[in-house]
């Protein structure tokens, strides 16, 4: 098995998206640690912006998907590897069809995921990250064309819930559901923190598979399958996303609980995965309803609608 040339490419593609996503944060945290202004919310004296509720949320909600998206993005990779190189032909063909799947999601959603994460870093700085100076509108414009090269969003929605989803009826997203409940499942910490992640994680898998299985019952009408693509897609990146975060806080709650003199880093990872877990999970419920109950909204449509 080898990695394509298209597939490295958008791969790349989902690479550069978290990349500058990384950079837009650690730009953005920059600021918001040193930019004092107002009084934040319960203080009783003017802060740094940091402190403010708001602005907390924004930073976090930048971090944590940077995170699972790199996280993603190192599966997938890890997965072609093992394909290339596994000298059994039955897994071999498993990390094949994994890495197939998984790079859709690599590409669409860390694109997209990047220019959301580059908007957020613009809105920390206010008024201020809209003008050159800063150099918050840079990565703004730069992670803008991720999104289209290489394949648009919309085709790479397309590939995933095609040919990567209805072709082969289904097995290669049945196996990665399996994979991602047997993962939930073994998290056995008694750790509140780490508990409220898998329970989180646990319930977007099953939205994911509800979605998954709507889809495999549209294939008589390949209108229904288009129709859903797009948010499909952002399905799949935000359950997956969820997984890696699973996987994150079920490690750093070990090394914490082995004494690790890197606690403060562990603790950063666990509280990045429980924002994630209360923060971005819950969308995966609305994103399957939207996917099963209005996807024919839009298969309605005709051009005269507009």
């Amino acid at each position: 098995y080898m990695f394509t040339m298209m597939n490295a490419a958008r791969h790349a593609v989902g690479r550069e998206g978290v990349a500058i996503g990384e950079a837009a944060y650690q730009h953005a945290l920059m600021h918001a640690r040193e930019r004092v202004q107002g009084q934040p919310a319960g203080a009783g004296e003017r802060g740094a912006i940091i402190e403010h509720p708001d602005v907390k949320k924004m930073l976090m909600m930048m971090k944590s998907q940077v995170e699972a998206m790199r996280a993603l993005t190192y599966l997938c990779a890890w997965e072609y590897d093992a394909a290339d190189r596994h000298p059994d032909p039955e897994s071999s063909a498993l990390a094949a069809r994994r890495g197939d799947l998984l790079t859709p999601i690599v590409k669409g959603y860390s694109s997209e995921m990047g220019q959301q994460v580059a908007s957020l870093g613009v809105q920390v700085h206010g008024g201020m990250g809209y003008v050159e100076e800063t150099g918050a509108a840079q990565y703004m414009r730069d992670v803008r064309i991720t999104t289209i090269y290489e394949g648009t969003t919309g085709i790479q929605a397309g590939d995933l819930i095609g040919r990567k989803t209805l072709r082969d009826g289904g097995q290669g997203v049945r196996e990665l559901i399996a994979d991602m409940r047997a993962s939930v499942a073994s998290i056995k910490q008694a750790g509140a923190r780490v508990r409220a992640v898998r329970d989180a994680v646990e319930a977007g898998v099953s939205e994911f598979e509800r979605a998954f299985e709507w889809i495999l019952n549209t294939a008589d009408d390949p209108r229904l399958a288009a129709a859903a693509a797009g948010n499909y897609l952002q399905l799949c990146g935000v359950v997956c996303g969820g997984w890696m975060m699973a996987e994150s806080a079920r490690v750093s709650q070990d090394r914490l609980d082995a004494g690790s003199e890197d606690a403060a880093f562990y603790e950063s990872k666990l509280a990045t995965a429980s924002f994630y877990a209360a923060q971005i999970m819950p969308s995966a419920s609305a994103l399957a309803h939207v996917i099963v109950d209005g996807s024919a909204a839009v298969v309605a449509l005709d051009a005269a609608s507009f």
